[in-house]
């Protein structure tokens, strides 16, 4: 159902107060012209009620020659932002972004973020972010579950499907996502509510089968037959099935770099009002299909780049597969349990 402008700016003034914006703070638009004109204003007049400076950064469409299609995690790393001194330092000059073009796996992001400047993403449509709004549970949900795998050394995946993947861990930060940019150098995107981490490099293996339901984006679509990923020394070796098996192996082959085989960020989701069906309800340029990277008890898995925790990989290909109904472990703690969150404690929605 639509939200309407008086609702959205309620809602990012919710958030932004979460993200500590007040008088004391500056908060800078970063937009584009296919930027929603509903979220550039609502997160515009949020930030001057809460007393905020505010100001526009806008910049000129990117489109590299490589990059297919219009959904904005199927092109990584070159931005409009690439090259451009000026404007990344007016935007280091924020205290807060409100990113509503997409700096996410750009070196740009990165730089920003060491300055201490926080940065908030928020892409999806008004609806989504309404259904999402987040609030200090999921932060609490989300923490909970990352001082568990923050000390973990092993996650292992298993499931019915015949998924039975292991990945040795410690070399790579947690990374958790909860909906707002509360600490200083933070990055956090509206509507989430999951974490990840990645293996060390090189030493992934085994094998993770997408069961029919199971979610490919950016392709935005759901496996409609089992596909079959071999993984050994931290890269998808072989893809094998019918169809969709085919599709995708000759989709990452386009790119031509055997980067885009590494597995790159691990992890499950803990949003209870991120739905599986969703996706089937939204046209395919309708945001960044947020629900599938983050229903709950899923497990998410990506290829490609690992530049935003220091790892070497710059690779323009990147794929996030959430599977369903995995039993996952972190050590010897069964976190999820055939697709529900079974631990921490703390973690389990309510």
């Amino acid at each position: 159902m639509a939200v309407n402008q008086s609702q959205l700016g309620q809602m990012f003034e919710q958030v932004l107060h979460l993200s500590k914006v007040d008088a004391t703070q500056s908060v800078a638009i970063l937009k584009s012209h296919y930027s929603d004109a509903r979220t550039v204003q609502a997160a515009t007049d949020a930030a001057l009620r809460l007393g905020a400076k505010v100001y526009c950064v806008e910049l000129p469409a990117f489109n590299h020659p490589t990059a297919m299609g219009n959904d904005m995690t199927a092109y990584c790393g070159d931005t409009a932002l690439t090259g451009n001194i000026a404007a990344q330092r007016a935007l280091e000059a924020a205290d807060l972004i409100v990113d509503t073009m997409m700096l996410l796996h750009s070196p740009e992001q990165e730089q920003i973020l060491k300055t201490g400047t926080r940065i908030l993403l928020a892409v999806e449509p008004p609806e989504v972010l309404a259904r999402m709004l987040p609030t200090e549970e999921d932060k609490t949900r989300v923490l909970a579950a990352a001082a568990v795998l923050e000390k973990a050394r092993i996650m292992t995946v298993k499931s019915q499907a015949g998924s039975d993947f292991r990945a040795p861990l410690g070399q790579y930060p947690t990374v958790t996502e909860y909906g707002y940019a509360d600490e200083p150098g933070r990055w956090d995107h509206w509507p989430s509510g999951f974490l990840f981490t990645w293996p060390n490099e090189d030493q992934a293996e085994g094998v993770l089968v997408l069961e029919v339901g199971d979610i490919l984006l950016p392709f935005k679509s759901y496996a409609r037959e089992r596909i079959t990923l071999e993984i050994e020394k931290g890269f998808v070796t072989r893809i094998h099935g019918g169809f969709e098996a085919e599709y995708l192996r000759d989709y990452m082959s386009y790119f031509n770099d055997p980067e885009v085989y590494g597995i790159s960020h691990i992890g499950w989701g803990l949003q209870p009002r991120a739905q599986w069906t969703a996706m089937g309800l939204h046209d395919k340029n309708d945001g960044m299909c947020m629900d599938a990277r983050a229903f709950y008890g899923n497990f998410l898995f990506s290829t490609g780049p690992n530049t935003e925790v220091g790892g070497k990989r710059k690779t323009p290909c990147h794929m996030d597969i959430a599977l369903r109904r995995c039993d996952i472990k972190v050590d010897d703690l069964l976190v999820v349990a055939e697709g529900q969150v079974v631990a921490p404690e703390a973690s389990l929605a309510r």
